[in-house]
């Protein structure tokens, strides 16, 4: 990773960090049980992927980041509230989740319910209402539709459901692509378009070539994640390694072999760095991003 993009990324966690420390409920406040939870898995971990693609995306389009932090918020609490759920017993059932207890260990399994709810509504209040994101009221709107769609039983939602059908059977590579992109892709996608939305009267050939690089490494983060499944471990991953192979789920490697994932990736990379060759050095730091998702170790 290089200096720059290392330095940024950091900014970004932190900036966001503290961001949604000030948006979420205090934990003193009724129910508190409720807001521990949600803050005890929102807070202090992740890699804050989503966060940082739309603030780098905005910085390629020239916006502050303070105009961005609503909506880097609400993709993140999408986010959390799904790996919530993703980890209960009726689903995953995962023990492990950003190198502690998942919510529905640390806590119980109706609380774990209720915290992915709660954060869940939380987005989209923050979506609706967020003072720091200073758009057209039609703009706000197309924010909204973007993350339902992005979130519901036509994006994440939707590809979960397809991933929990899918354990035990032989999956083609349309099929497995399909399921990720709604899965792991939307959310990505969001965060992009997103930011694009807060950028008044942009091109639209541009916001399309952001839309279509952010399709890429939505796949790509996938790809790499079933990759570190295979290759890493549960210290360095922060959640239990081999979990999806035990499981008997598709993945990439289990279909196209170590090999064959990661020139996928490679592919993939490729295809959103095409997407970026519009822009000068002010996209740099998405063509960084892009590089590090498919190098990363956890």
């Amino acid at each position: 990773m290089s200096n720059a993009l290392k330095d940024y990324l950091v900014y970004c966690q932190n900036r966001v960090e503290t961001a949604l420390e000030r948006r979420l409920p205090n934990a003193n406040i009724l129910p508190q049980k409720l807001h521990t939870a949600m803050r005890y898995c929102v807070l202090g971990g992740g890699k804050r992927m989503r966060p940082m693609l739309a603030y780098c995306a905005g910085k390629t389009l020239g916006l502050a980041p303070e105009g961005l932090d609503g909506i880097a918020c609400a993709v993140e609490l999408i986010h959390v509230y799904s790996l919530i759920h993703d980890d209960l017993p009726a689903m995953d059932d995962d023990a492990l989740r950003r190198g502690k207890p998942t919510c529905h260990v640390a806590f119980d399994e109706a609380t774990a319910i209720l915290a992915g709810d709660a954060l869940q509504a939380l987005a989209f209040e923050v979506l609706a209402n967020d003072a720091s994101i200073a758009v057209k009221p039609e703009n706000r709107l197309k924010m909204l539709t973007m993350l339902t769609k992005a979130s519901g039983s036509q994006g994440m939602v939707g590809g979960q459901a397809i991933d929990l059908q899918a354990v035990g059977t032989n999956l083609t590579l349309p099929e497995l692509e399909n399921m990720h992109i709604h899965k792991t892709g939307a959310l990505i996608r969001a965060s992009v378009v997103m930011a694009t939305l807060a950028q008044p009267d942009l091109d639209p050939a541009i916001a399309t070539r952001l839309d279509n690089y952010a399709k890429c490494i939505g796949l790509s983060f996938q790809v790499k994640d079933d990759i570190l499944d295979e290759e890493s471990d549960t210290a360095t991953l922060g959640k239990t390694q081999g979990k999806d192979k035990d499981h008997n789920k598709p993945t990439y490697p289990a279909l196209l072999g170590l090999a064959g994932a990661k020139q996928k990736a490679q592919e993939l990379h490729g295809m959103a760095l095409s997407n970026l060759d519009i822009f000068g050095a002010e996209a740099d730091l998405l063509r960084a991003l892009s590089l590090y998702i498919i190098q990363r170790d956890h």
